[in-house]
């Protein structure tokens, strides 16, 4: 099957990750390199991931009620009674600002981005109990356009992320084409239709999906009772910028340096405080 490139996606090619990785193991670093994406099991504690929900659920329920108080509980692709997103949370709360920084970020950072590296977007997604929606396949630059084109998604299971209340689905292999060609849907962007090469990857709270901004991937209803929650951490190598259309055509290059949430993680391959 042919999958039509992003207009601006002219001249990508796949950077592997360094043969000899640091944080990671080599068959997680081959993983990347071949399927997009890895699982690092048990990447933080039951005490860290209390301590995250808790600096997150009150925001989230802000973001829910400014939904509720709209005429159909809607905002473009959130939804009150299925799934929210609440952005930019670094901004709001020092704890997670340190989190954003902690060990398992910089390590995966350095392996898998480069010695130069910030935050690009943070944002924690809450699928809703007994929601049959699901959301559509896509890649994370689809959204936004970022050169360079290869950046980091961190999908970090807040709570179990299972079959039944809308784990992570992958398509592996197509990571090196770049930017796919995406349609806009009533659901959100979406760059395929039923790929049957696609992989579920059901999460233990704790655990994080490491995969790249081309990476393509979905999630599934929820069917249960109970909040399905996510933080989404997602880092891009020092000089990124975002791609828009200028008045008239043409592109315009916003560099990617917000000074309140899109902080410096690593410089010369060192954490930065």
């Amino acid at each position: 099957m042919s999958h039509p490139l992003h207009r601006w996606n002219e001249s990508f090619a796949w950077r592997p990750v360094s043969a000899a990785p640091r944080a990671i193991r080599a068959e997680q670093a081959l993983a990347f390199n071949e399927r997009g994406f890895f699982v690092f099991e048990d990447a933080f504690t039951a005490d860290e991931l209390v301590a995250v929900v808790a600096e997150i659920d009150p925001w989230e329920a802000k973001v829910t009620d400014f939904l509720r108080s709209r005429p159909d509980g809607k905002l473009f692709i959130a939804d009150a009674e299925a799934i929210t997103f609440t952005t930019h949370l670094v901004m709001r709360s020092s704890k997670l600002r340190d989190f954003c920084r902690s060990a398992v970020f910089t390590g995966l950072a350095a392996d898998l981005i480069g010695p130069d590296v910030r935050l690009y977007w943070d944002q924690a997604v809450y699928k809703k109990p007994r929601s049959e929606a699901s959301f559509p396949w896509h890649q994370d630059n689809g959204y936004t356009f970022v050169e360079p084109q290869q950046y980091l998604t961190c999908w970090v299971a807040l709570t179990d992320a299972t079959l039944d209340n809308g784990c992570p689905w992958i398509v592996p292999g197509l990571h090196p084409l770049g930017t796919l060609e995406h349609w806009q849907t009533d659901r959100g962007w979406q760059c395929i239709e039923d790929p049957r090469e696609a992989v579920a990857v059901p999460l233990r709270a704790g655990s994080v999906a490491v995969f790249s901004s081309l990476t393509p991937h979905s999630t599934g209803p929820n069917r249960t009772d109970g909040v399905r929650k996510a933080y989404i951490v997602q880092f891009a190598p020092e000089g990124a910028v975002t791609v828009s259309e200028a008045p008239g055509g043409g592109r315009v290059e916003t560099p990617q340096v917000d000074p309140d949430r899109q902080f410096p993680l690593l410089a010369g391959g060192q954490p930065v405080a």
